[in-house]
């Protein structure tokens, strides 16, 4: 597992996603509606806010209310902060429940890609887009993807190919250009 995973400005944060995979999995599925750095500096945050280590089985039995609260801030952990408290919530029961409470025991037991994609998709959150994302980060930035992960990783540019936090823009500049490229497509059609 690498020291850090930069993809925030904060070296803490950057080291909490690669020390936690419960944050790694919050941060993802945090990553919709918001610029990726907001996304994956949260799950530090929220640690903060709770004043102790992320655990699934915690944040799963917390009050709804006093999670979405911490969400809220301020400073709000998202632009949705009520709709991805319980959204977070739901993906620490399934965590809990599935995988007692262990967000590595999605990638580190599963016997292929295809089960790693299908156990992702099975998560509150978690569709198939960023279940291919995720798949990429466990293969490229974490080491751990079982066999045949490379077939189900995403194939186009993703938070799994950044290396270095300057590298982000440059991802969000490719991202933009493919959404552009699809409507005009669509347009033509």
């Amino acid at each position: 597992m690498p020291e850090m995973l930069p993809w925030t400005s904060s070296e803490d944060a950057n080291r909490l996603l690669a020390a936690s995979p419960l944050a790694l999995m919050i941060g993802m599925l945090l990553d919709q509606q918001v610029r990726m750095e907001v996304a994956f500096h949260s799950p530090h945050a929220l640690q903060e806010r709770l004043g102790q280590p992320l655990d699934a089985a915690r944040i799963a039995a917390i009050d709804g209310d006093e999670l979405e609260a911490l969400f809220r801030g301020p400073p709000a952990l998202h632009r949705f902060p009520n709709a991805m408290a319980r959204r977070t919530q739901a993906l620490c029961q399934a965590l809990s429940d599935h995988y007692d409470g262990d967000a590595a025991a999605v990638w580190k037991t599963a016997s292929d890609g295809p089960e790693l994609l299908r156990r992702l998709k099975k998560l509150p959150g978690y569709g198939d887009a960023k279940a291919r994302i995720f798949a990429g980060i466990v293969g490229k930035r974490l080491g751990e993807g079982p066999p045949g992960w490379e077939e189900v990783a995403a194939d186009w540019p993703s938070i799994a190919d950044i290396a270095e936090f300057d590298q982000i823009d440059a991802l969000r500049q490719a991202k933009a250009r493919m959404k552009a490229e699809q409507k005009a497509a669509k347009g033509r059609r």
